[in-house]
């Protein structure tokens, strides 16, 4: 296991600057209209071609919710028309034959994920037809090893719906909870009890689900240590498998919803800071491993022993334990990475609603990467599931002299070495205790597109969220 991080309050204050999250490399920003539903096709055909066939990661996107959480910056569509769900549906099976169609039967699926908006917007019934659709048009795996998993809203949810979900074959839960405290949940519009969210862990492990995450948010308005505690405490006590606990990112030029947040009620940059030592410092205490970014687990779930037998994987799911895989986006803003190729459908509904009624795969942009594009993706990959970049490993694999290759990002590193966030040496270079928390950071100097000059005069760069 990689050791715990370190906090140096002074140096995250002055490495806390925006970036990517880098859930891939290219980022999303680099995505072009040039790529199309010709250029999918053509990815998939020659990822059909390869001589072992990749196994498939299936993403669905559901983009309703019952109600806005002001925090919140997902593509989603907030309605309580539950008619809206099988009109979407509808339109759903039709992409889901459609790019079955493309695939050869011989490649399995490996991981189903649901995300939203809010999946279970669906009933459960609704959820098991999807997966019954999904198992008719692919070859889904039947492996003990296979993951079939849900993002769910306690609020929302039954633990008699969970019995249902779990007999249609999902075996993994994530819960949004954010923060117990009053005051905070009134601030963010999202009213969430302590014993409905309990009951829904407690239903997932009496139906055998095979792991509990909850996703928590720091930074968010009226948010204090004391109140971020007991929040903390709490959830310790129903000890879910694993943790995220996202930094909010106030962008609301970018998330209309966030307009409704009052910006002076959100803690300084300092109680920030706080939060986050707060929260690293009780779950690593309680016997969590710190997978790293925003994410715990404890020591025998599949994320910590996948990152020690060097498994793990990021992507737009976030850390997952399949790292081998073509990831497969299905419905409204969904994202594929095929092959060599990223791929989007449209991110508003009706773009994505009008392509499938005329019969086309909704994409409405993407790229090839470059082999420089996959060097550094597989190089950022590395960094950010396992804390360091394989100078030795790189070099054999795309036959390359590391430091002459990379002159220039060792040079943009170089200050992060002499702050001691990143030692280099026996072939490669590892992010130190204190440097874990700043993985985004170190990834940000190899990052080719960062450092490109603006395509014209004055126009405005991709917007990311802070490091910390």
């Amino acid at each position: 296991m990689l050791d715990p991080p370190t906090f140096d309050t002074a140096l995250l204050q002055r490495y806390d600057r925006p970036g990517p999250r880098y859930t891939s490399y290219p980022t999303a920003p680099q995505f072009n209209a040039g790529f199309g539903e010709a250029e999918l096709r053509e990815a998939v055909l020659a990822s059909n071609g390869d001589p072992i066939p990749r196994r498939l990661s299936l993403y669905l996107h559901v983009p309703f919710c019952m109600s806005p959480c002001f925090y919140c910056g997902c593509n989603r569509i907030i309605t309580r028309d539950l008619a809206r769900g099988e009109h979407y549906l509808v339109r759903l099976y039709r992409e889901i034959a459609a790019m079955a169609a493309l695939f050869d039967r011989d490649r399995e699926v490996i991981q189903i994920h649901f995300g939203g908006g809010t999946p279970n917007f669906l009933s459960p019934a609704q959820l098991a037809e999807v997966l019954d659709t999904l198992r008719h048009q692919f070859t889904v795996s039947l492996s003990a090893e296979r993951d079939i998993s849900i993002e769910l809203d306690p609020r929302f949810v039954s633990p008699a719906d969970i019995g249902q979900l779990a007999a249609a074959g999902f075996n993994r839960a994530s819960l949004g909870v954010q923060d117990f405290d009053a005051d905070v949940q009134a601030a963010v519009n999202r009213i969430q009890s302590v014993d409905e969210t309990l009951a829904i862990i407690d239903a997932c492990r009496a139906h055998g689900f095979r792991s509990v995450n909850v996703d928590l948010i720091y930074g968010l308005p009226r948010q204090t240590l004391a109140g971020f505690a007991r929040t903390l405490e709490t959830v310790l006590r129903a000890r879910p498998d694993r943790l995220a606990v996202y930094g909010y990112a106030h962008l609301p030029e970018l998330f209309r919803p966030q307009k409704q947040i009052d910006a002076s009620e959100l803690p300084d940059a300092a109680t920030r800071l706080a939060l986050l030592q707060l929260a690293i410092t009780t779950l690593t205490s309680a016997g969590y491993v710190y997978v790293g970014m925003d994410h715990f687990a404890l020591p025998d779930d599949d994320l910590a022993t996948a990152q020690a037998r060097g498994g793990l994987h990021r992507n737009f799911m976030g850390y997952t334990t399949h790292a081998d895989t073509d990831l497969v986006g299905l419905g409204v803003s969904a994202i594929s990475h095929i092959g060599d190729t990223f791929s989007q459908n449209p991110r508003e509904l009706p773009g994505w609603q009008h392509a499938l009624d005329e019969g086309r795969l909704p994409v409405f942009r993407g790229m090839r990467l470059s082999d420089d594009d996959q060097l550094r993706a597989d190089l950022i990959q590395s960094l950010m599931c396992q804390g360091e970049i394989p100078i030795s490993a790189l070099e054999r694999r795309y036959d390359i002299d590391f430091e002459h290759y990379f002159a220039a990002d060792l040079a943009r590193m170089q200050p992060l070495v002499d702050d001691g966030l990143v030692r280099t040496g026996q072939g490669r270079i590892r992010a130190t205790s204190q440097g874990r928390l700043l993985l985004r950071n170190i990834a940000m100097c190899f990052d080719h597109y960062l450092h490109q000059p603006a395509n014209a005069p004055g126009t405005p760069g991709p917007r990311f969220s802070r490091a910390i």
